[in-house]
C-alpha cells in the first residue's frame, strides 16, 4: 500500500449514530459508485439495515469517499449469524492490498462486536476463493442477486482473536 492515494489511511469502525452526516454521505456515494454505476445494477442500497449496523471505512485525505468500506450487521438482522456486506474498494485503492486489509479488519471487528456468532456473507461467486482465504466456506448453490452470480458463505466463530482498533 505505497500508493500516495492510499498512504496515511485512517480506519474507523462506527455505529450508524456515530457517523457524521458528511461521512454517511461519502459512504453512500462510494457504495453507489461501485454497486450502481460500475456494476450497472439498479437496487435499493439504503435498505434500512444501515441504522442497525456498524460501518468500517478506510479514509484518506486524498479523496472525500472512503477508499474501502464494509457494513457489519448484527445477528438476526439479515441472517441468524452476524454478517459482513456492502464490501467495496474504491477504484483509487484497487490493486493496493487494501481490499484484503478491509476484509481482515471486518472479520476482526465483527467477531469483537458479535462474539460466538459466526459470519455469513452473500459473496459474488467470482470472489469465493478470495473469501475462502479468510475462513469462509461456500454453503448452498449459486444464485442470482441483482443479475450477478452470488454464493452464501459461512465462517465459524473464533478464528481470529486480534483486538479491534479505531472504533468510535
Amino acid at each position: 500500500m505505497n500508493d500516495p492515494k492510499t498512504s496515511e489511511i485512517r480506519w474507523r469502525c462506527c455505529a450508524f449514530d456515530a457517523l457524521s452526516v458528511a461521512e454517511l454521505d461519502a459512504i453512500y456515494r462510494a457504495r453507489q459508485l461501485v454497486f450502481i454505476i460500475e456494476q450497472a445494477c439498479a437496487y435499493l442500497d439504503a435498505d434500512g439495515v444501515d441504522p442497525k449496523s456498524w460501518h468500517l471505512a478506510a479514509w484518506s485525505a486524498a479523496q472525500p469517499e472512503p477508499l474501502a468500506y464494509a457494513r457489519l450487521v448484527a445477528p438476526g438482522v439479515k441472517y441468524a449469524e452476524a454478517s459482513i456486506g456492502r464490501v467495496i474498494t474504491s477504484a483509487a485503492a484497487r490493486g493496493t492490498g487494501l481490499g484484503r486489509e478491509l476484509v481482515r479488519r471486518a472479520v476482526i471487528e465483527a467477531e469483537a462486536l458479535y462474539p460466538g456468532s459466526g459470519l455469513r456473507i452473500s459473496a459474488q461467486a467470482h470472489l469465493a476463493r478470495f473469501y475462502a482465504g479468510f475462513g469462509f466456506a461456500s454453503v448452498g448453490e449459486e444464485y442470482l442477486e441483482d443479475n450477478i452470480p452470488h454464493i452464501e458463505m459461512l465462517r465459524p466463530p473464533g478464528m481470529f482473536t486480534s483486538p479491534s482498533s479505531g472504533r468510535c
